[in-house]
């Protein structure tokens, strides 16, 4: 299979051969590892028993999917990805926000995703064959897992979508094993050694939750979904199909092993540690399906995580090819793998980076979803081209291809969620509002939202020529 060529450009139509149960399948078969699963641990870590877990878990993940998934039909009407397409609000120059956002987010989960991944290699292997725990042993799987990661994501979507296929019903099995292996010791109880709730009370907690871990699930595709809807064509797939395809590649997809994260955690007991527990826990005969969870479910996971952030330096420095652009961002993805393994608490890490770019990349997805519903979905995908082309000119121009108006807006909202935050090492000011709750992504949304509408209400929406279809209209009535 040769080597994607297309970076940020606009996709022809000719090319846009996938359909909505491909969406499913990489929604589906992508988050069906380790880097996802260890997101259902972060609930029993805080205090909480299996019950609470749960509906924080599904609580968060519903509501986001509900407000994530509509920016899948942006790309869907532009044929380019969705850092690109906020271009339309942002100015040609202005949607590196969204890509700035968008590297930030897809970095994050590729270094985690390889972190965790190592980390059950390297105790698995310690059980089957004696290997050593040592700076050596975690340097070559980490080099080994980045590699094979490369070679997906350097090869493109085709790959990254067969991979995703296999994945979606290999992994289905191994979980479905996994619930065996960690039964016998299963408990519904809060862990003990976590010592009570991590903020001090129940509903502190539960909100941390339903954000840390269900609420960033979604939010972590607000930049990546159209990295996959730019090869659907409308013209073969209405709107409604495509976006009901994305609700349920992303409920299926983050809930199935966000659970199964949690169940394992209360089987394992794990409380502060999620990988070494999970190893020891694990009867003889589980080991080889959890090395190979381990292993061939990181790769596609941060496979299409490493792709995205070769799509987003490719639209922040357009004279890279997104082959080499990809290779760049694997090499510092790598190193913050080692820097999450040596330096930092996982709990504490995973913990702070979600609610820090749930916080400032919310109100940019807020912002591109007022804009679609603006222009009735109907782009001027040539325009939004300018900046890759490196010319001038086009209706997303605005002033020296910045739409002022919506990056302040957009600096607002993220600032408001840094000061709403609450964070492990890190109390926002603005908390005493929220009587200690956690409501970041909310306000940030809001402000940000709210400061758009404000600021442009008298500004008449750069639209195209083109009429949307019945088609269009329709989705946005959903």
């Amino acid at each position: 299979m040769p080597i994607e060529q297309r970076g940020v450009d606009t996709i022809p139509d000719e090319e846009r051969t996938s359909g909505p149960r491909d969406l499913v399948s990489i929604l589906l078969g992508s988050n069906l590892c380790l880097g996802v699963i260890i997101f259902g641990w972060l609930p029993p870590s805080f205090g909480l028993g299996w019950w609470a877990s749960v509906s924080a878990i599904v609580a968060g993940t519903v509501i986001g999917t509900l407000f994530t998934a509509p920016l899948a039909l942006v790309s869907l009407r532009t044929a380019t990805n969705l850092s690109t397409s906020s271009g339309a609000q942002f100015g040609v120059r202005g949607r590196l926000v969204g890509s700035v956002v968008g590297l930030l987010l897809a970095l994050g989960y590729t270094a985690l995703t390889v972190w965790i991944g190592g980390d059950v290699m390297i105790g698995v292997l310690g059980r089957m064959a004696g290997l050593p725990a040592d700076g050596v042993a975690y340097a070559v799987v980490y080099a080994v897992l980045a590699a094979a990661t490369v070679a997906g994501a350097v090869y493109g979507y085709r790959v990254l979508l067969s991979m995703s296929k296999v994945l979606s019903v290999g992994m289905t099995v191994l979980l479905v094993l996994g619930i065996f292996a960690y039964a016998p010791h299963f408990t519904t109880a809060a862990l003990p050694q976590t010592g009570g709730y991590l903020l001090g009370s129940f509903w502190p907690t539960w909100f941390l939750a339903a954000v840390a871990a269900g609420l960033s699930g979604p939010i972590a595709f607000i930049t990546l979904l159209g990295d996959y809807t730019r090869y659907i064509s409308p013209s073969r797939h209405g709107s409604r199909r495509v976006l009901h395809a994305t609700w349920l590649g992303l409920v299926l997809g983050l809930l199935v092993p966000q659970l199964f994260g949690t169940f394992t955690a209360y089987g394992a007991h794990a409380a502060l540690d999620y990988a070494g527990p999970l190893v020891q826990a694990s009867p003889a005969w589980y080991l080889v399906p959890l090395l190979l969870s381990a292993s061939a479910g990181s790769v596609g996971n941060a496979g299409l995580m490493l792709y995205s952030m070769g799509l987003d330096l490719d639209a922040i420095l357009p004279r890279a090819s997104r082959a080499r652009a990809t290779y760049t961002v694997a090499v510092v993805a790598t190193v913050c793998v080692f820097a999450g393994h040596y330096a930092w608490n996982a709990q504490s890490a995973m913990t702070s980076f979600v609610l820090l770019l749930t916080a400032i990349g919310t109100p940019w997805a807020v912002i591109t979803l007022i804009g679609f519903v603006r222009c009735r979905g109907v782009y001027d995908a040539d325009a939004l081209q300018v900046f890759n082309r490196r010319s001038r000119g086009g209706i997303y121009w605005y002033r020296a291809g910045w739409n002022v108006r919506a990056t302040v807006s957009w600096a607002l909202g993220a600032g408001v969620g840094l000061l709403a935050v609450s964070l492990p090492s890190y109390q926002g000011p603005l908390l005493r509002l929220t009587g200690g709750v956690d409501c970041s992504f909310l306000l940030s949304g809001a402000v940000g939202g709210l400061a758009y509408l404000l600021l442009t209400a008298r500004a008449e929406p750069a639209r195209a020529a083109t009429e949307p279809d019945e088609d269009s209209e329709a989705a946005l009535s959903v």
